[in-house]
């Protein structure tokens, strides 16, 4: 890799560190989008507001907290998709970026968060995963998510959100379920993310993840180094993981040339002694961007010390988590559920839109979140 991108990628922010290796031309993509106007009439009234202050956003020079502009990762999705469906991921992006910011929610969250498994095969050292009174199977948070009620969320969410993660507490992959959970959704979500330690990959996985379906695959990784990786996940082996990206990429080689997927390695910042420069020149072979973010007190949100912090969260307007046995949080900070807003039993929208999401909401609006817990002591904003 050259050394000027990786200069920029040291530089780019203390707060998260992102890059990506494949760079594309922001004006055409911005043109592209402009001359895309013409097909605004199939769109209801709302839509077409939003999708034209976003066109309007990214034609412009101004810069502010609330203007909307395409970053790189946004464009990276948007060349992955079919034109056709550019003006729809725009529509759904504003709302994902901008309306946490403006406070502002309508009837589905701008992203869903879907948990197969609570239970990971992992211990790493900044993860709820090592509070054993999490793990500890006795006290009923451990499990992985029945595929009859996966199929009816994702049922309720087709047509209505287009942002979907699959993963939260857990390793999706430790889930029977996951290579028909994944089949499922094929063709249903313009932006669909698996996140994973791809420790556990087969080849009967891969091919579900190359079959069009994933859209982005992000492996969860902090170093460059078998011993660093070692010491960071625990249980985990870089030898391995390295191998299975080895068989991913050779599948798709060899059997989706034209697959579109975007992949990504996402570490947390969690120790000066992390060489950012290393990181990208190893995972360069592997992936298409890297990614480290913040680091938040996960491992016991419970018990970390009470910070100073009271701007509203921002995943109380940006998205939902729903668990393997159905309740709905707020957050995985709160990997207790001690925030929970309810059971998803048949609609996404009404839990949303409910009094105690509201109520969550209202006490962030008025600097109010040292009453609750774990929000007094977490980073997230």
């Amino acid at each position: 890799m050259e050394k000027k991108a990786v200069d920029k990628f040291i530089k780019s922010n203390s707060f998260e560190h992102f890059h990506v290796f494949n760079n594309f031309e922001k004006n055409e993509i911005i043109q592209t989008l402009i001359e895309l106007k013409k097909d605004l009439k199939k769109f209801s009234d709302n839509k077409k507001k939003i999708i034209l202050k976003a066109i309007a956003d990214i034609s412009s020079t101004e810069e502010g907290d609330k203007i909307f502009k395409l970053k790189d990762n946004t464009i990276a999705e948007l060349k992955s998709l079919d034109k056709e469906d550019y003006l729809e991921y725009l529509y759904h992006r504003y709302r994902y970026e901008i309306f946490p910011k403006a406070k502002e929610i309508d009837h589905y969250p701008p992203c869903l968060q879907i948990e197969p498994s609570s239970v990971c095969n992992f211990r790493c050292i900044f993860c709820f995963e090592t509070d054993k009174t999490f793990t500890n199977k006795k006290n009923g948070f451990m499990g992985t998510m029945d595929f009859d009620n996966f199929k009816n969320i994702i049922d309720d969410a087709q047509g209505n959100i287009q942002f979907l993660t699959l993963a939260s507490r857990g390793e999706p992959l430790v889930s029977k379920s996951i290579n028909k959970m994944i089949s499922y959704t094929n063709g249903k979500f313009l932006n669909l993310k698996l996140n994973t330690n791809a420790s556990l990959f087969t080849e009967e996985i891969c091919h579900t993840i190359l079959s069009d379906t994933v859209k982005t695959l992000v492996i969860s990784a902090d170093a460059a180094e078998k011993e660093e990786y070692a010491k960071i996940r625990v249980n985990g082996d870089l030898n391995k993981i390295v191998k299975n990206l080895e068989m991913l990429n050779s599948i798709k080689e060899k059997h989706y040339k034209k697959s579109k997927i975007i992949t990504r390695v996402s570490g947390v910042n969690f120790s000066k002694d992390q060489n950012f420069k290393k990181m990208l020149s190893f995972w360069n072979d592997y992936v298409d961007q890297i990614v480290f973010v913040k680091y938040n007190p996960w491992e016991n949100s419970y018990l970390a010390p009470e910070n100073d912090i009271d701007e509203a969260c921002s995943d109380l307007w940006r998205r939902m988590f729903i668990w393997w046995d159905k309740k709905v949080n707020p957050c995985d900070v709160d990997y207790k559920s001690k925030l929970s807003v309810g059971v998803f039993e048949n609609s996404i929208s009404d839990i949303w839109k409910s009094n105690n999401y509201n109520t969550l909401r209202k006490k962030h609006l008025e600097k109010n979140r040292k009453e609750l817990t774990p929000c007094k002591s977490c980073t997230v904003i």
